[in-house]
């Protein structure tokens, strides 16, 4: 495609809409991932069966809008991954999007087009949308800074859903401040708490290993050093691997809730890995997702029990480095459930986590995630500005 040596725009929206003559943001081109509406631009989320079958929507998501109104110029639709549902950014469809920081190598998915985008300088920003890890895993394979807010805070209107009780609007810069100055259009105004208490989790880094603990150790010794010092903590006694599954239950329940209907009437062509992932979903036993609501709700009181109201969790946003394009199913497979174990924790819980590109691993980039407690987002742009400029 023309102008796209990335090819991380989607065909149908390599369009730039203007924003506002001035505003906070003036002056900024941004990149906006194919789930979000654009009125006059077709909605393709991912997937061409979706494309065609879908009329072009006649007003533009809230989220989008509000960037605009706030100066900012869209520069086009990125690609992603079939409905999301993904974390590896290839795209059977459309293709990869190119990894600038990591050649050869996947962006992560499925906020892949809006990462690209960002790592490789077409765009100052882009949004994107992250359910199991969306936007911090491309943010660590990418050298991006990324951000995840607390559930329900940036609106997803006028968005295509993969499971609402997870989904929310994720935004990448390439430097902490931009990534600030993005929040403070976004966000909602809220106090902002005062980190006091570091909490360190050791079931996380054990999952990433030692390789991903010893390169990201500088970074967490800076931490250490702002809080005078840090606990260890589990975030899951039971171990995150039990985590995973709770949240993947929940996800194929309203995954399917969501498009299943679709599925059934037009018979949509997915490729490989979602396509198995609609499958399962589609067979589910009803029992087991309300089991796995159940346990949720004891996550959610683990993770706001170890916050308290000041307290912030460091850990790896990603198992290791970005895979390499075109690996095995089965290599692709154990790298996406190590990821979810890591992952799936700020989601599970609704809570806020920035990633941060705090080292590299074999000359490719790998992130130093934050979660702090529910709408303290506000707090962790500022203190990821302040300690990783």
């Amino acid at each position: 495609m023309p102008n796209d040596p990335l090819n991380a725009f989607v065909p149908h929206g390599l369009t730039e809409v203007a924003g506002a003559a001035d505003g906070p943001l003036a002056g900024l081109r941004f990149a906006v991932k194919d789930l979000f509406h654009i009125a006059g631009l077709p909605t393709g989320a991912g997937n061409p069966d979706w494309l065609r079958t879908h009329d072009v929507p006649q007003a533009t998501a809230p989220a989008v809008q509000r960037l605009l109104d706030a100066g900012a110029r869209v520069a086009g639709k990125t690609l992603t991954d079939e409905l999301a549902w993904s974390l590896a950014g290839e795209n059977a469809h459309y293709g990869t999007p190119e990894n600038p920081q990591a050649p050869g190598r996947i962006p992560g998915g499925s906020s892949s087009g809006s990462a690209s985008a960002v790592a490789g300088g077409a765009v100052d920003f882009a949004i994107g949308t992250d359910t199991g890890g969306s936007i911090r895993l491309p943010a660590s394979y990418c050298g991006l800074y990324g951000i995840r807010p607390t559930h329900g805070t940036v609106p997803l209107d006028g968005s295509v859903p993969l499971a609402p009780s997870f989904d929310t609007v994720g935004w990448f810069a390439r430097d902490a401040a931009l990534l600030r100055r993005v929040g403070a259009v976004l966000l909602p105004p809220a106090p902002a708490p005062a980190f006091r208490r570091l909490l360190v989790a050791e079931d996380a880094f054990a999952v990433a290993g030692e390789a991903v603990r010893d390169a990201l150790a500088p970074a967490v010794d800076r931490l250490r050093e702002r809080f005078g010092g840090a606990d260890a903590v589990t975030l899951a006694p039971e171990g995150l691997e039990r985590w995973r599954p709770v949240f993947q239950t929940l996800q194929a329940a309203e995954a399917w809730a969501a498009h299943g209907a679709w599925i059934e009437a037009v018979k949509p062509a997915f490729g490989p890995g979602v396509r198995d992932r609609f499958a399962a979903a589609a067979t589910l036993d009803p029992a087991l997702a309300r089991a796995a609501a159940e346990t949720r709700e004891g996550i959610r009181q683990r993770m706001d029990g170890l916050l308290g109201a000041d307290g912030l969790i460091v850990l790896p946003s990603a198992p290791g480095i970005a895979p390499l394009r075109g690996s095995s199913g089965a290599a692709v497979d154990a790298e996406r459930g190590q990821a979810l174990a890591i992952l799936c924790p700020a989601g599970l819980a609704g809570l806020p986590q920035i990633s941060i590109p705090a080292a590299r691993l074999d000359g490719c980039p790998l992130g130093l995630s934050l979660i702090g407690p529910r709408g303290s987002d506000s707090a962790l742009l500022a203190i990821a500005e302040d300690l990783f400029p």
